[in-house]
């Protein structure tokens, strides 16, 4: 579903400026489109693939197909290895050409190469003296062992669709991430660039949600909802949550 852009949107920057950051101790966040600029990687090494079998698709076509196939390879629960795999194998049959084994474990094999969004590295740092920090993501343990060394910060708690034996939506991984962090939704800000993914199942925990605008959501389902809060970067979050720690830091000294 295609949004209009966050700047073209009006009332947000009011409403962010009033949005309550001290609420929070922990900040937990989806990695792969939201951290890591998901849709480049993945883009980049389908069409490696596509090139090779004489297949011209656009991006807007390769994410709308991957939109519909990356759902049905995760139920039930598999590996994010074997999803990745098995949807290049979707689009061998949706496209009609043959697969390799080497073709399909290259596209899980590229995601340690895929790399954060230009401003990723420094808002986590920002935001790491002051909260918690945690990642909630559909992957592996060990592809994000290996996503892990882009980072420059150490999350305080990683849980992913292998240890929850669920990939979001469900709402395994956030119930799991609450046990780790050993905090009440109320004290936890979800940030992710999914309302399917990320908004809808952390607001039904009673959990805040940041939206951050990523690109503009072409292999997410369509899906209405309605985040705490929305923001068009991690820059935009990072200095957000600063701002109000040194207003309420000016009010204390002058109340003291």
């Amino acid at each position: 579903m295609d949004r209009p852009s966050y700047s073209s949107r009006r009332g947000e920057k009011t409403a962010a400026e009033s949005f309550d950051f001290d609420r929070f101790e922990a900040l937990t966040f989806d990695c792969y489109g939201t951290l890591i600029d998901w849709e480049s990687g993945l883009l980049a090494a389908l069409q490696s693939i596509l090139r090779s079998h004489g297949q011209s698709l656009n991006d807007r076509q390769i994410l709308e197909i991957y939109g519909e196939l990356e759902p049905k390879a995760q139920n039930p629960y598999r590996r994010y290895r074997q999803v990745l795999a098995q949807v290049v194998r979707g689009f061998g049959d949706r496209l009609g050409f043959p697969v390799s084994n080497a073709e399909a474990e290259s596209l899980p094999e590229s995601l340690k190469d895929w790399l954060p969004f230009p401003d990723t590295r420094a808002a986590l740092a920002v935001l790491k003296t002051r909260y918690k920090l945690a990642i909630i993501s559909n992957t592996d343990d060990d592809l994000f062992a290996a996503t892990a060394r882009h980072f420059e910060v150490k999350f305080d708690e990683v849980i992913t669709a292998e240890q929850a034996k669920a990939y979001k939506p469900s709402t395994a991984p956030f119930v799991l991430a609450l046990e780790r962090l050993g905090l009440p939704p109320e004290r936890v800000l979800h940030c992710g660039q999914s309302i399917y993914h990320d908004v809808l199942p952390a607001k039904s925990l009673k959990l805040a949600t940041a939206l951050v605008y990523r690109r503009g959501f072409g292999a997410t389902r369509p899906t209405e909802g309605k985040p705490d809060l929305e923001v068009p970067d991690l820059e935009t979050l990072a200095s957000l949550a600063v701002r109000e720690e040194k207003q309420s830091a000016g009010k204390r000294r002058r109340s003291s």
